[in-house]
Order: C-alpha cells, then structure tokens, then sequence
C-alpha cells in the first residue's frame, strides 16, 4: 500500500506545472499615467538652466523667486511619479526626489547668504539626483 501511494505521489508531482516567477512590469495604462507626471517633472528639469544662470550673475532674489514659482510644485510632482512606479523603483526614486528637493532647499538657503560656491554645487548635485530619478521613470 505505501508503495502504490508513494508511486502516485511521485505521478502527481511529476505532473504538476512548475511555477514561474513573474516579473512585475507597467501596463500600457500605467505608463500613460507615469508619463503625464513625467514629463511636468520634466519640463520643469528643462528650466533648471534658468536658475544656473541666476546663480552665475548672483541674482539671488531672482533666483529664489525661481525656486518658489516655477519649481514650486516639484516635489508634488515628483512625488506623483514616484507613486507610481514599481514596487523595486519606488523607494530610490523617492530618494532621488527627496536629494533634489534638498538641493533646491540648500541653494535657496545659499541664495539667502549669498554664497555662490554652495549654490553651484547644490545645483550640480540636484543635476544629478534629476538624472537618476528620470533612470527610474519608464519609457513609453
């Protein structure tokens, strides 16, 4: 008796389908969503030239005006993006978001002191944090 029950549980686990693991990717929906948030972020990235060159002629009123209007809502923005995304992407992509909102935060500070040598560095640092936030984003 035990080997007919050994011999069906052998059949029975031979016959079993294996299982594959699925790899979670973006829906067609979830990328169109994905890429309206993108690509605010994105123009908004496109201005970041417009606040260099307020950092480069010291026009520190100027340049913290900028910081609070047309990149005011960066990190909404950022955050929307950032929601989502995969579940491996999400927690360096809100890294990346949290490293150029405190960027932008740090060259306002510099603004206020007027001190040019911190903001040109914040702002090739937030540069770079943009960057690798958009290594995360999907393409359509």
């Amino acid at each position: 008796m035990s080997i007919v029950l050994a011999f069906v549980a052998v059949l029975l686990i031979s016959c079993g389908s294996p299982t594959v693991a699925k790899v979670p990717t973006y829906t067609s929906e979830q990328i169109a969503t994905i890429q309206s948030y993108a690509n605010e972020v994105s123009s908004m990235r496109d201005r970041m030239p417009e606040l260099q060159a307020l950092i480069e002629k010291k026009d520190w009123t100027f340049a913290r005006n900028f910081i609070h209007g047309p990149l005011g809502e960066l990190r909404v923005k950022m955050s929307a993006v950032t929601r989502d995304l995969l579940p491996n992407a999400q927690k360096p992509a809100r890294q990346a978001a949290k490293e150029v909102f405190d960027d932008l935060v740090a060259i306002d500070r510099a603004a206020e002191q007027a001190d040019s040598d911190l903001a040109v560095l914040k702002y090739n640092e937030a540069i770079k944090a943009f960057d690798a936030f958009f290594q995360l984003v999907p393409q359509a």
